[in-house]
Protein backbone atom coordinates (compact mmCIF):
# COMPACT_ATOMS: atom_id res chain seq x y z
CA UNK A 1 0.00 0.00 0.00
CA UNK A 2 2.79 2.10 0.51
CA UNK A 3 3.48 2.81 -3.17
CA UNK A 4 -0.22 4.40 -3.20
CA UNK A 5 0.46 6.44 -0.26
CA UNK A 6 -1.34 4.94 2.49
CA UNK A 7 -0.23 4.53 5.75
CA UNK A 8 -1.54 3.18 9.16
CA UNK A 9 -3.23 0.83 7.36
CA UNK A 10 -4.33 -1.24 10.87
CA UNK A 11 -5.45 1.58 12.54
CA UNK A 12 -7.94 2.73 9.22
CA UNK A 13 -9.22 -1.09 9.71
CA UNK A 14 -9.95 -0.90 13.17
CA UNK A 15 -11.38 2.72 12.92
CA UNK A 16 -13.52 1.90 10.02
CA UNK A 17 -15.18 -1.69 11.88
CA UNK A 18 -15.76 0.78 14.93
CA UNK A 19 -17.49 3.13 12.96
CA UNK A 20 -19.63 0.11 11.32
CA UNK A 21 -20.57 -1.07 14.65
CA UNK A 22 -21.65 2.15 15.72
CA UNK A 23 -25.70 2.12 15.25
CA UNK A 24 -27.29 4.22 12.77
CA UNK A 25 -30.21 4.13 10.24
CA UNK A 26 -28.44 1.46 7.95
CA UNK A 27 -28.17 -0.94 11.16
CA UNK A 28 -31.82 -0.21 12.33
CA UNK A 29 -33.06 -1.07 8.64
CA UNK A 30 -30.68 -4.29 8.29
CA UNK A 31 -32.34 -5.27 11.63
CA UNK A 32 -35.80 -4.67 11.33
CA UNK A 33 -35.96 -6.89 7.68
CA UNK A 34 -34.08 -9.66 9.35
CA UNK A 35 -36.09 -9.93 12.05
CA UNK A 36 -39.40 -9.44 10.08
CA UNK A 37 -38.01 -11.32 7.05
CA UNK A 38 -34.95 -13.61 7.74
CA UNK A 39 -31.60 -13.54 6.77
CA UNK A 40 -32.15 -13.38 3.47
CA UNK A 41 -34.23 -9.74 3.70
CA UNK A 42 -31.36 -8.05 5.85
CA UNK A 43 -28.81 -9.69 3.73
CA UNK A 44 -30.39 -7.45 0.53
CA UNK A 45 -30.51 -4.37 2.71
CA UNK A 46 -26.90 -4.42 3.42
CA UNK A 47 -26.65 -5.36 -0.44
CA UNK A 48 -28.46 -2.07 -0.82
CA UNK A 49 -26.08 0.23 1.82
CA UNK A 50 -23.04 -1.13 0.31
CA UNK A 51 -24.03 -0.09 -3.34
CA UNK A 52 -24.96 3.64 -1.41
CA UNK A 53 -21.60 3.41 -0.08
CA UNK A 54 -19.53 2.59 -3.49
CA UNK A 55 -21.56 5.51 -4.57
CA UNK A 56 -20.41 7.83 -2.13
CA UNK A 57 -16.20 6.93 -2.30
CA UNK A 58 -16.38 7.31 -6.01
CA UNK A 59 -17.75 11.06 -5.59
CA UNK A 60 -15.75 11.85 -2.53
CA UNK A 61 -12.85 10.25 -5.07
CA UNK A 62 -14.22 12.43 -8.06
CA UNK A 63 -13.98 15.64 -5.75
CA UNK A 64 -18.44 15.67 -6.27
CA UNK A 65 -18.13 15.18 -2.08
CA UNK A 66 -16.19 18.65 -2.05
CA UNK A 67 -18.57 20.32 -4.25
CA UNK A 68 -21.35 19.24 -1.88
CA UNK A 69 -19.75 20.32 0.58
CA UNK A 70 -18.52 23.56 -0.03
CA UNK A 71 -22.10 24.60 -1.63
CA UNK A 72 -24.89 25.20 1.22
CA UNK A 73 -27.70 24.69 -1.44
CA UNK A 74 -26.88 21.75 -2.61
CA UNK A 75 -26.15 20.36 0.57
CA UNK A 76 -29.37 21.57 1.88
CA UNK A 77 -31.15 20.02 -0.97
CA UNK A 78 -29.75 16.37 -0.57
CA UNK A 79 -30.62 16.84 3.16
CA UNK A 80 -33.93 17.79 2.48
CA UNK A 81 -34.19 14.43 0.50
CA UNK A 82 -32.69 12.02 2.22
CA UNK A 83 -34.83 13.14 5.63
CA UNK A 84 -38.07 13.33 3.52
CA UNK A 85 -37.41 9.54 2.34
CA UNK A 86 -36.40 8.75 5.82
CA UNK A 87 -39.58 9.62 6.98
CA UNK A 88 -41.60 8.07 4.09
CA UNK A 89 -40.20 4.81 5.57
CA UNK A 90 -40.80 5.58 8.91
CA UNK A 91 -44.77 6.21 7.80
CA UNK A 92 -44.87 3.06 5.19
CA UNK A 93 -43.85 0.97 8.41
CA UNK A 94 -46.40 2.81 10.79
CA UNK A 95 -49.26 2.27 8.02
CA UNK A 96 -48.05 -1.59 7.23
CA UNK A 97 -49.08 -1.88 10.93
CA UNK A 98 -52.19 -0.09 10.79
CA UNK A 99 -53.29 -2.18 7.50
CA UNK A 100 -52.25 -5.41 9.25
CA UNK A 101 -54.08 -4.66 12.14
CA UNK A 102 -57.17 -4.71 9.26
CA UNK A 103 -56.36 -7.40 7.59
CA UNK A 104 -56.08 -9.44 10.88
CA UNK A 105 -59.96 -8.16 11.84
CA UNK A 106 -61.04 -9.63 8.77
CA UNK A 107 -59.18 -12.31 8.69
CA UNK A 108 -57.66 -13.46 12.14
CA UNK A 109 -54.04 -15.10 11.70
CA UNK A 110 -52.81 -12.41 9.10
CA UNK A 111 -50.96 -10.22 11.84
CA UNK A 112 -47.81 -10.52 10.20
CA UNK A 113 -46.40 -7.35 8.47
CA UNK A 114 -46.56 -7.58 4.54
CA UNK A 115 -43.24 -8.77 3.20
CA UNK A 116 -41.00 -6.55 0.57
CA UNK A 117 -39.99 -8.44 -2.24
CA UNK A 118 -35.73 -8.46 -1.87
CA UNK A 119 -35.23 -5.65 -5.19
CA UNK A 120 -37.21 -3.13 -2.71
CA UNK A 121 -35.24 -4.05 0.18
CA UNK A 122 -32.45 -3.40 -1.55
CA UNK A 123 -33.43 0.11 -2.90
CA UNK A 124 -34.31 0.88 0.61
CA UNK A 125 -30.72 0.33 2.21
CA UNK A 126 -29.39 1.93 -0.92
CA UNK A 127 -31.06 5.41 -0.97
CA UNK A 128 -31.47 4.82 2.90
CA UNK A 129 -27.44 5.52 2.60
CA UNK A 130 -26.89 7.34 -0.91
CA UNK A 131 -29.45 10.06 0.45
CA UNK A 132 -27.58 10.86 3.85
CA UNK A 133 -25.04 13.92 3.18
CA UNK A 134 -23.00 13.29 6.21
CA UNK A 135 -21.97 9.91 4.80
CA UNK A 136 -20.56 11.69 1.90
CA UNK A 137 -18.70 14.48 4.05
CA UNK A 138 -17.50 11.41 6.21
CA UNK A 139 -15.24 9.94 3.23
CA UNK A 140 -14.01 13.58 3.10
CA UNK A 141 -12.85 13.73 6.60
CA UNK A 142 -11.78 10.26 7.35
CA UNK A 143 -10.44 8.20 4.53
CA UNK A 144 -7.42 11.69 3.70
CA UNK A 145 -6.13 11.16 6.67
CA UNK A 146 -4.73 7.61 5.69
CA UNK A 147 -3.09 9.28 2.75
CA UNK A 148 0.39 10.60 1.94
CA UNK A 149 -0.46 14.19 0.73
CA UNK A 150 2.57 13.77 -1.32
CA UNK A 151 0.97 10.19 -2.55
CA UNK A 152 1.06 9.44 -6.60
CA UNK A 153 -2.28 8.91 -7.28
CA UNK A 154 -4.78 9.96 -4.51
CA UNK A 155 -7.85 9.22 -5.90
CA UNK A 156 -7.32 5.57 -6.33
CA UNK A 157 -5.79 5.50 -2.84
CA UNK A 158 -8.69 6.94 -2.04
CA UNK A 159 -10.77 4.38 -3.80
CA UNK A 160 -8.66 1.33 -2.67
CA UNK A 161 -9.40 2.88 0.75
CA UNK A 162 -12.64 3.38 1.01
CA UNK A 163 -13.35 -0.16 -0.68
CA UNK A 164 -11.33 -1.67 1.88
CA UNK A 165 -14.05 0.08 4.44
CA UNK A 166 -17.49 -1.32 2.39
CA UNK A 167 -15.98 -5.07 2.65
CA UNK A 168 -15.18 -4.47 6.59
CA UNK A 169 -18.73 -2.35 6.75
CA UNK A 170 -20.26 -5.66 4.56
CA UNK A 171 -19.16 -8.31 7.12
CA UNK A 172 -20.28 -6.59 9.92
CA UNK A 173 -24.12 -5.77 8.05
CA UNK A 174 -24.20 -9.45 6.89
CA UNK A 175 -23.22 -10.47 10.45
CA UNK A 176 -25.99 -8.42 11.51
CA UNK A 177 -28.72 -9.81 9.62
CA UNK A 178 -27.47 -13.29 10.64
CA UNK A 179 -27.65 -12.39 14.39
CA UNK A 180 -30.93 -10.73 14.61
CA UNK A 181 -32.50 -13.34 12.25
CA UNK A 182 -31.06 -15.87 14.37
CA UNK A 183 -32.18 -14.06 17.91
CA UNK A 184 -35.74 -13.49 16.05
CA UNK A 185 -36.01 -16.94 15.47
CA UNK A 186 -35.27 -18.16 18.72
CA UNK A 187 -37.75 -15.42 20.35
CA UNK A 188 -39.87 -16.60 18.01
CA UNK A 189 -41.17 -13.71 16.34
CA UNK A 190 -45.11 -13.75 15.83
CA UNK A 191 -47.47 -11.59 14.14
CA UNK A 192 -48.11 -9.20 17.51
CA UNK A 193 -44.63 -8.67 18.07
CA UNK A 194 -43.35 -8.08 14.65
CA UNK A 195 -46.40 -5.85 13.87
CA UNK A 196 -45.08 -3.95 17.66
CA UNK A 197 -41.14 -3.91 16.06
CA UNK A 198 -42.62 -1.86 12.73
CA UNK A 199 -44.33 0.65 14.50
CA UNK A 200 -40.88 0.72 16.66
CA UNK A 201 -38.85 1.30 13.97
CA UNK A 202 -40.52 3.68 11.80
CA UNK A 203 -41.01 6.22 14.87
CA UNK A 204 -37.24 5.66 14.87
CA UNK A 205 -36.93 6.15 11.17
CA UNK A 206 -39.22 9.25 11.57
CA UNK A 207 -36.92 10.24 14.62
CA UNK A 208 -33.63 9.80 12.17
CA UNK A 209 -35.14 11.59 9.29
CA UNK A 210 -36.42 14.59 11.24
CA UNK A 211 -32.76 14.74 13.36
CA UNK A 212 -31.41 14.94 9.52
CA UNK A 213 -33.95 17.35 8.46
CA UNK A 214 -33.25 20.12 11.45
CA UNK A 215 -29.10 19.48 11.44
CA UNK A 216 -27.05 22.46 10.40
CA UNK A 217 -24.20 20.82 10.72
CA UNK A 218 -21.89 20.85 7.62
Amino acid sequence: MLHLGIHDLPLFVVSGLLLNIAPGPDSILIMTRSATQGWRAGSAAALGIGAGTCVHVLAAALGLSALLAASSWAFTIVKWVGAAYLVWIGLQMLWARRRSEVATDAAPGAGLPALLPWRKIFAQGFLTNVLNPKVALFFLAFVPQFIAPDAPHKALAFIVLGAIFNFNGMLWCHFLAVSTALASSRLRVGGALAQWLNRAIGALFLSFGIKLALSSER
